[in-house]
């Protein structure tokens, strides 16, 4: 019979998408055959059942496949996992990076420990999006009520800005042209390390360290968590792309106050007015949940009112998902269909907004980065589809000549 090859299969957020590559390779080193890792999500209560519904799905259609599970959810729940019977065996969360846990799979293994002190490890390569993704920190310190990531993760924890800036090189050196620092709460880094160095430190070293590197960009961030290094890097450095995502969730301050958000609508105004004051062509991304337990009519215009004033361009809308043992599962629930009601409707204003930034570009020529199947990725985070020669992984210019309806449209000029 031959063998397979092992496979990752994810589900969760881009972090877990990045530390599921690094799985990969260790799981080959280690010469494991017939063998899927399930890394799994911990965010909602339907990203769960969906991992559940994969599992017995894999099983039932690869009986003799080891299935093994690891991530979030395998770490706050264990026991459900190793109680299934299509599972052979659970990796903790804080392990699976490490390439012992992928030489040790020879049977069902023992998940009830866990070291959430651990210092995290780099991640690899997205070779998918052609730009490398650094693992700079992990785990939480806050306590969002409708949050169980801490559980899943652990205590914020950072890895050393001497060793961010050797991975960052080595990526560079491997030809990536485009690096994203990574984590569960970037805006917290530095907070366990000596001398307490800031994310806008990091950020400065790394780019200072490291001049053969083109761009520079944020995964996720906190608004509240923003330090003066970072703006002036905002202001003075070219490299470092003029596109922030935020972790907004509501733009009602009685919900970000329930949902012990450490940011307040007025905050997030001044925080956009301030970053286009120094970067015009700042554009945003935002992750919002909709339906939030207690949230009316009045509460949830006010978030529609917050990314029209904004002026928010990237969109990552969640109906909310009660957690169990979370303080947000025991409030005033708010129906489900109306929860999906309003994502419905703040995704149509996604659109709406993407649309309209699209048409902003025709005429205009840009840098693009290009990504698999001809498609470009601008400074601004904008998916462009190329027209004309282009090479996987360059930088290239590319002017924007028409729109259709997956988005923008751009002929390449020059490499």
């Amino acid at each position: 019979m031959m063998k397979n090859r092992p496979e990752v299969l994810t589900f969760g957020c881009r972090l877990n998408s990045v530390e599921s590559e690094t799985m990969q390779r260790h799981a080959e080193e280690a010469g494991l055959e017939d063998v899927v890792i399930v890394n799994t999500c911990a965010v909602t209560a339907e990203a769960e059942r969906q991992v559940g519904q994969a599992i017995r799905k894999l099983k039932r259609e690869n009986p003799s496949v080891k299935v093994m599970v690891t991530g979030c959810s395998a770490q706050i729940d264990p026991k459900k996992y190793e109680a299934m019977a299509e599972v052979d065996g659970v990796i903790p969360n804080d392990r699976k990076l490490d390439p012992k846990s992928f030489e040790a799979i020879t049977g069902r293994r023992n998940s009830h420990f866990s070291d959430k002190t651990a210092v995290p490890m780099l991640s690899p390569v997205d070779g998918a999006m052609q730009r490398a993704f650094v693992q700079i920190q992990n785990g939480c310190d806050n306590r969002c009520t409708f949050c169980v990531i801490p559980f899943g993760r652990g205590a914020s924890r950072s890895v050393s800005f001497e060793r961010v800036v050797d991975e960052v090189r080595q990526r560079v050196d491997e030809g990536f042209q485009e690096i994203v620092l990574t984590g569960v709460d970037l805006a917290s880094y530095g907070r366990d390390l000596p001398g307490e160095p800031t994310l806008g430190f990091l950020t400065g070293r790394v780019l200072t360290s490291v001049p053969d590197l083109k761009r520079l960009r944020l995964s996720s961030l906190d608004p509240a968590g923003l330090d003066e290094d970072l703006w002036e890097l905002l202001g003075d450095e070219p490299r470092f792309m003029p596109h922030w995502h935020l972790s907004l969730q509501s733009g009602d301050d009685r919900i970000l106050t329930r949902m012990k958000r450490r940011h307040t609508r007025d905050q997030v105004f001044r925080l956009v007015d301030r970053a286009r004051t120094v970067r015009p062509d700042m554009v945003f991304g935002a992750d919002i949940i909709t339906g939030f337990p207690t949230e009316t009519d009045a509460m949830f215009e006010n978030t529609q009112d917050l990314v029209r004033r904004c002026g928010i361009t990237w969109l990552h809308v969640f109906p909310y998902s009660a957690r169990k043992g979370t303080p947000a599962a025991r409030m005033p629930q708010v129906p489900v269909p109306v929860r999906k009601e309003r994502a419905t409707k703040l995704r149509a204003l996604a659109d709406e907004a993407a649309r309209r930034y699209h048409e902003s570009l025709i005429g205009k020529t840009f840098e693009v980065l290009v990504e698999k199947n001809g498609i470009g990725c601008t400074r601004h985070f904008a998916k462009i589809k190329l027209r004309g020669p282009w090479r996987v992984g360059a930088l290239m210019q590319a002017r924007c000549v028409a729109i259709e309806k997956e988005g923008a449209v751009a002929e390449v000029v020059t490499s």
